[in-house]
């Protein structure tokens, strides 16, 4: 009986799954981010075109769950190393460029007719840009590690921080009953609440991080995938706890991320659950799209296209204004601020929370959903493009920068070059550790990556630096500070993968290629035999350590009998 109740849900999902490949497939070949091709798919699977859409309760759970995992990976980046490093240059620009973008936009939307309320919402949605978006078009330019680039970066942690403690104060609105205008009592009385849910989440977290992240996760950390079960089950634990004491499940996951963000784990568990955040956000994307009102949607549309006008040209004037104030040239604060010349994600879940509260209306919730989709699929191409518009708009972009703009000169410029390493070497064993001791002794600068904790406190040993991770997750070798190597070492042979017996090869070469790492790439093999293939998919040097062994052995020896 439950199989054949279960059969028209999963039916559903199923389809809806495959629609959404589909239009992303368009998506991609159209240069534009997943986020709109997930919505679309929303709209069209919506009750206003092919009605597929008739698990809400369903879709609307998973929804929920992607929003406290997104929340978790927010909060392991969110370590005080993290914030203490940001630094003037990122918190004056990041924090200015909010309050101006969020008041202009509120004089904005009260101009087109919203209720204050509303325009609040949807002015503080525009203050945000996208995160995910604009470290993929940063990578793929390889502009992540120019002056405007890092400037950018820095901001959007910033507005990470802002929008992150925006969803938790709206969480914590409606979890106590915020949106019901309690009498002054209970509204007392679910502040005292809220306060010692709060205190004691932040004595779970800090009793923790004390004392128990580090041991546990080093004995976790033995098993790949024990690692990704913990994170999944950590980061829902915290999330029911802090639903149920009144904080809601939005806190709890970032809670849960904050107690993992100071760990040598943090960037290898958000790796591998970014794959199970990018699904579950499908279903978020999907029933905002469904819910969307096709035949009201008119009427948004001259809103949107104004609002839209503010985002992509007022913002980037805006950071330009500001970057110029604080002593940089306008083309660095106008590349800066292009690439933020969109609205987040976190905007669009943010104003669905608002509307849960009843503080927005289902017409300011398609607002700022046409508004996204605007302002996202225009500016992609405005990224791609952004050198050719300042080289049209430099004159007027002049009257922002100062006579002397020193700051790009100074030692607290983001652009100042940082530690780098000249390798990257991947497999941390007898062969690994050689290979790094023998780099450092010619003078070179190798980081060391494997999952085994015992291998990573050696090479520790020797006065490296190491990051815990596995090069057969894709998603974690396009985290690696790969702007200064000179080359990247798989010393690992074929048939040793964390999660199986497959190549790990292929994996981690292909993902090189994606975020376009151009330096020299060695791959470790059985046998020479093997080579072309690796060749074919990007390798430029291969490493057999047992025939180069023996190669050297029959020299040493040849010399040794006077041949």
């Amino acid at each position: 009986m439950n199989d054949v109740s279960l059969a028209p849900v999963f039916f559903e999902v199923a389809v809806l799954v495959l629609m959404a490949a589909a239009l992303g497939l368009v998506g991609v070949l159209l240069r534009q981010p997943l986020v709109v091709a997930f919505i679309a798919a929303g709209v069209l699977a919506g009750p206003d075109v092919l009605g597929l859409v008739q698990s809400e309760a369903f879709i609307a759970l998973l929804s929920k769950i992607s929003i406290a995992v997104l929340l978790f990976l927010v909060g392991m980046k969110l370590d005080v190393t993290l914030i203490r490093s940001l630094g003037a240059v990122a918190v004056v620009a990041g924090v200015g460029q909010m309050a101006l973008t969020t008041a202009l936009g509120y004089a904005l939307a009260l101009a087109l007719g919203l209720e204050p309320m509303a325009a609040f919402y949807v002015a503080l949605a525009l203050a945000f840009s996208s995160t995910i978006i604009i470290v993929k078009l940063l990578s793929d330019k390889h502009e992540i590690d120019a002056l405007h680039g890092r400037i950018a970066l820095g901001i959007l942690i910033v507005q990470d921080i802002a929008v992150v403690l925006a969803i938790v104060v709206v969480s914590a609105i409606g979890t106590s009953g915020g949106g019901d205008a309690p009498d002054a009592a209970g509204a007392l009385g679910g502040v005292v609440q809220l306060l010692l849910g709060a205190l004691a989440l932040l004595a779970l977290v800090w009793v923790f991080v004390r004392w128990l992240a580090a041991p546990l996760l080093s004995l976790i950390a033995r098993s790949p995938e024990l690692v990704v079960i913990f994170a999944v089950g950590w980061a829902a634990g915290f999330a029911a706890v802090a639903d149920a004491i009144g904080l809601g499940k939005e806190l709890g996951g970032l809670a849960a991320g904050v107690s993992l963000a100071s760990t040598p784990f943090r960037d290898a568990i958000g790796a591998r659950l970014a794959p199970l955040r990018d699904f579950l956000l499908l279903f978020f994307f999907l029933s905002l799209g469904a819910g969307l009102d096709l035949q009201g949607l008119g009427a948004q549309l001259l809103p949107a296209l104004l609002i839209s006008a503010f985002v992509l040209i007022g913002k980037p004037v805006i950071v330009t204004a500001i970057m110029g104030a604080l002593g940089y040239r306008a083309r660095t604060g106008f590349l800066a601020g292009v690439t933020l010349g969109q609205i987040s994600e976190f905007s669009l879940i943010f104003i669905a929370m608002g509307l849960s509260l009843g503080h927005v209306s289902a017409p300011d919730v398609a607002l700022v959903t046409l508004v996204a989709l605007i302002t996202i699929g225009v500016s992609v191409y405005g990224i791609a493009y952004a050198h050719r518009l300042h080289a049209f708009m430099e004159p007027g972009l002049r009257l922002f920068e100062r006579r002397q703009p020193a700051r790009e000169a100074c030692e607290d410029s983001p652009d100042r070059p940082g530690a780098g390493y000249d390798f990257v070497i991947l497999g941390l064993g007898r062969y690994g550790r050689r290979i790094g001791q023998e780099l450092k002794a010619r003078g070179f600068r190798p980081l060391g990556v494997d999952f085994d904790p015992e291998a990573l406190r050696n090479w520790r040993e020797m006065g490296l630096d190491a990051h815990f991770g596995d090069a057969t997750d894709p998603e974690f070798v396009g985290h690696l500070p790969l702007s200064r190597a000179r080359g990247v070492i798989s010393t690992v042979p074929p048939g040793r993968g964390a999660l199986s017996d497959a190549d790990r090869h292929p994996a981690f070469l292909h993902a090189l290629k994606a975020v376009g790492y151009d330096g020299e790439i060695a791959v470790t093999v059985n046998h020479r035999n093997e080579a072309d293939g690796y060749r074919a998919l990007g390798a430029t040097l291969i490493l057999a350590p047992f025939e180069d062994a023996a190669e050297r052995a029959a020299e040493k020896i040849a010399t040794c009998v006077g041949y």
